[in-house]
């Protein structure tokens, strides 16, 4: 069953067009990843659909047009954003909280998952005394236990070192199969895409458009195998060779320099 569906969505900043007719769809319990170069407009596709932005074309979820943006996304940004006040609990219910709930209720909801995201023995912890790794465990679980009907994820682990980023891209595809959630990822990282998704949409350069569309045919878990690094190395490759084609997109500074 497809949930989100966008058919020719369209998106300028004045004169800078930066989508031009982005299609795409994502099925119930499916994980989806967008491919781009920098610049490319992936996260404004994002604030579109979380209703930042305006923009044109149509945006379907579960059929109906989309209207109620905030009930629909759970939404985790590039950083953690936990607030430093707070400690790792009510962080965790944040969002919880801001739709109504007491404290005292959220933190009865998001207590039982702290094993399930490493964190248990970390609830009263302030951020600062988390690793990198702890701090996105806590910002997904304070973005999944919002039970909405998908999530958003912007580059999630962009930010971490690359053996850090490794280990979460292990641990969210583990956490993955074990809850099915719809999920949609913004990031530049090919082997992460491949990784962890079921298809890949790969964008051309702003104004972006839809290039290609990859099918990820792997096996789940997706283990350590020779045979399964072979398999994902050449869709990668194919991917690599797609975004490589694409040109590099020129903007302009607000003294007319060109950037």
């Amino acid at each position: 069953m497809t949930r989100l569906e966008l058919r020719d969505v369209r998106k300028s900043f004045g004169a800078l067009e930066v989508l031009a007719g982005v299609s795409l769809d994502v099925g119930a319990g499916e994980f989806v990843s967008i491919l781009g170069p920098s610049g490319a407009g992936k996260s404004t596709l994002f604030q579109l659909l979380t209703g930042a932005l305006k923009g044109e074309g149509s945006m379907r979820f579960d059929g109906a047009p989309l209207d109620d943006h905030g009930a629909r996304f759970a939404f985790m940004p590039q950083r953690d954003a936990l607030m430093p006040w707070r400690r790792v609990i009510d962080n965790a219910t944040l969002g919880l909280e801001v739709q109504g709930l007491s404290r005292r209720a959220a933190r009865q909801r998001v207590a039982p998952l702290f094993a399930g995201f490493g964190l248990a023995g970390f609830e009263r912890a302030w951020p600062a005394e988390l690793s990198g790794g702890m701090r996105q465990r806590a910002a997904l679980l304070r973005t999944v236990v919002q039970q909405r009907d998908m999530l958003l994820l912007d580059e999630p682990f962009g930010a971490l070192d690359a053996l850090t980023r490794a280990a979460m891209q292990r641990w969210l595809e583990t956490m993955w199969q074990g809850n099915r959630w719809t999920a949609l990822l913004i990031t530049h990282d090919v082997r992460e895409a491949v990784l962890l998704s079921d298809r890949i949409y790969v964008l051309s350069a702003r104004p972006a458009r839809v290039v290609s569309e990859v099918a990820v045919p792997l096996p789940r878990p997706r283990t350590e195998s020779a045979a399964l690094a072979r398999e994902a190395a050449a869709i990668e490759a194919g991917i690599l060779d797609t975004l490589l084609g694409q040109p590099i997109p020129i903007s302009r500074s607000s003294d007319g320099e060109l950037k």
